[in-house]
């Protein structure tokens, strides 16, 4: 007998009824980009449709944030100043601070997630203290943790660590609750990997290093049994969430991620790959909408509850049309 699973494929009314997976905008965080300055919306050239907000233009963004109806977004800061400490990150009016007061100011409901890390932050551009020419890991906690604080009294929701040393989470946990911010959760980057696919957004938040590169402490791209230990590691550390970035050549870590842990997982769509369906649109090669929506929704189907991705505003308009 032939099983005929056309049957449940036949008209769009089935197909919607039998879906296994599906998209909303309940699912994005839209990552934005804030600079110093005044009257600066500035397109990103790598990023086409993203871009440097100074906080004078953050009502423009929170109202498209708002009509595309995206709960969330994840701040980057870009300072004027730079040093070997990145003091700028962790000063009552650092860029992302001003930022997360004026965008609950403007919109209290918006759940703002602050990236902590202190690469855009530091002289040298890499994620923490440079000593002998590599980043001094427990040394870097000490700042990881004055970051994540001075975020949270500004009024962040939700703090996301994403420099990849070891034993952040119980660090930033510990000066949180000490701080009186037991109520904030943590975000953790945990399975961040060394990839290719930053490059656009190390032009977004002028970030590159300046000597060498983070494989000393991002992941091998090779490695998936020393992602889950990472992500175990941050769980029992106090991470409430956790996350696997990048996300689209990184969906096996995802699905093991989610047969391993009961969880809540963040998938982070990051910069190469929404730039690669740009170009391939712009040159007449892809369908745009089509192909960004599949790749976000193969992201949904590994097992991600969350992703963050600069399709949000554009996904979340195409989805509620």
């Amino acid at each position: 007998m032939i099983k005929r699973g056309r049957r449940l494929r036949a008209s769009e009314t089935i197909r919607d009824l039998v879906r296994e997976n599906s998209l909303s905008s309940n699912d994005f965080i839209y990552p934005i980009f804030v600079v110093e300055g005044e009257n600066i919306k500035k397109e990103i050239s790598s990023l086409p449709g993203n871009f440097h907000y100074s906080i004078d233009k953050l009502d423009e963004l929170v109202n498209e944030i708002e009509e595309a109806k995206v709960k969330g977004i994840m701040i980057f800061g870009i300072p004027d100043h730079k040093d070997e400490c990145g003091s700028s990150a962790y000063d009552h009016d650092g860029i992302v601070q001003k930022a997360i007061r004026k965008i609950k100011e403007l919109n209290n409901s918006i759940l703002v997630i602050t990236d902590v890390c202190m690469c855009e932050y530091t002289s040298h551009g890499h994620c923490g203290i440079i000593r002998n020419g590599d980043v001094e890991n427990d040394e870097t906690l000490e700042y990881l943790a004055k970051i994540s604080l001075s975020h949270a009294k500004a009024g962040a929701d939700m703090i996301a660590p994403s420099d990849m040393m070891d034993g952040r989470i119980a660090k930033i946990r510990e000066a949180l609750d000490k701080g009186g911010f037991k109520h904030i959760p943590i975000m953790a980057y945990s399975a961040k990997y060394c990839s290719a696919f930053y490059g656009p957004f190390r032009e977004a938040a002028n970030s590159a290093p300046e000597f060498g590169d983070r494989k000393t402490y991002q992941m091998d791209p090779g490695n998936l049994n020393e992602a889950i230990r990472e992500i175990e590691q941050d769980i029992e550390e106090g991470a409430d969430i956790v996350m696997v970035k990048p996300a689209l050549s990184y969906l096996d870590v995802i699905r093991k991620a989610r047969d391993t842990f009961n969880y809540p997982i963040a998938a982070y769509n990051v910069s190469g790959e929404y730039a690669m369906i740009k170009a391939a649109a712009k040159m007449g090669w892809l369908d745009e909408k089509r192909s960004a929506l599949e790749m976000l929704l193969s992201m949904k189907r590994a097992g991600a509850d969350i992703i963050i991705t600069y399709y949000a505003l554009e996904a979340s308009k195409w989805i509620n049309k």
